[in-house]
């Protein structure tokens, strides 16, 4: 055998079974797939290739919009989103993704966005144009953000958290230490301020954040994230396994175990988050409203204890 071989079968990281998918195309899912082209709107589901698409649009809970274009300013080298010098600004937006969460009849909506680095507010207005829309048309469904940093401006993120949304999501993404290797132009600190900002500016609102791991990262330093979150008072967490998008993405180093999840959401859980949600599949609006419902379930029953 080779030495060329043997390099190609030591880079090759075998798929574990736990890993695969089973997909549901059924009709609702094909029907939310062509009223998302009918209204020209984006989701992060297909743009980054969600491993859960097929589930959460075949129940449709919930989905997760992208908006404020399909072209991202940032070239992250875990991102399957198309990066390059977005060319326009959809102010209709806002009223398209309205109506097609009161279509879908959902029960919570996620709202994301590629970063939008040529605009002033970073998109802000838009999204919270986006959460007043929705309300007007779904009053009864609740909202969550993930917008990008917006550079660290507190401006930007006010316009956006005075929409009033029922939680802010903004990921973390990876440990300190792998940070500049895995995001571009953000840095971890400027993430931690994002979600302090958030929970200065609206205490009542909950905070969420993600971490992708699989990347190199050590258990230790997964904990030390933990710890750097709760430390800006985040109050929920996601953890999944990264999947590599391609073979110019930054390359896969461990296959995490649904045992070293569950772990590590019991190791959360001690922390003081009020709801981690830890697994493979795990993405950062997986589940989002069962997040979201029993993040202030926990809340209102710690409150009552403390009275």
């Amino acid at each position: 055998m080779g030495v060329n071989t043997l390099a190609k079968q030591e880079e090759y990281i075998r798929k574990p079974d736990w890993l695969k998918i089973k997909l549901n195309t059924n009709d609702s899912y094909t029907g939310l797939k062509k009223m998302m082209r009918e209204e020209n709107l984006h989701t992060v589901c297909e743009e980054a290739r969600c491993p859960n698409i097929h589930e959460c649009w075949a129940e449709r809970k919930t989905a997760t919009f992208m908006i404020l274009g399909d072209i991202c300013t940032r070239a992250c080298r875990f991102c399957a989103v198309k990066t390059g010098l977005p060319s326009e600004l959809d102010l209709g937006e806002p009223e398209r993704v309205a109506k097609s969460v009161k279509t879908m009849g959902l029960k919570h909506v996620v709202i994301t966005a590629v970063a939008r680095d040529d605009l002033k507010d970073g998109g802000a207005k838009v999204f919270a144009e986006t959460v007043r829309a929705i309300r007007r048309k779904s009053p009864f469904c609740t909202i969550e953000v993930l917008p990008s940093d917006m550079m660290g401006s507190l401006d930007n993120l006010k316009i956006l958290m005075d929409a009033r949304p029922n939680i802010l999501n903004h990921n973390i993404e990876t440990v300190k230490r792998l940070t500049q290797r895995v995001r571009a132009r953000a840095t971890y600190e400027r993430s931690l301020l994002v979600l302090k900002n958030a929970k200065e500016l609206h205490p009542n609102i909950p905070t969420k954040s993600s971490l992708m791991i699989g990347l190199g990262e050590t258990k230790e330093e997964i904990i030390e994230t933990m710890d750097d979150l709760r430390a800006h008072d985040v109050d929920i967490l996601t953890i999944g396994q990264y999947l590599q998008p391609t073979k110019s993405h930054i390359k896969l180093e461990k296959y995490w175990s649904p045992e070293e999840f569950a772990e590590l959401k019991e190791i959360a859980m001690t922390k003081g988050f009020s709801h981690c949600e830890s697994g493979p599949l795990v993405r950062s609006s997986y589940h989002a409203d069962e997040q979201v419902n029993e993040a202030q379930a926990r809340q209102e029953a710690m409150k009552v204890k403390e009275d």
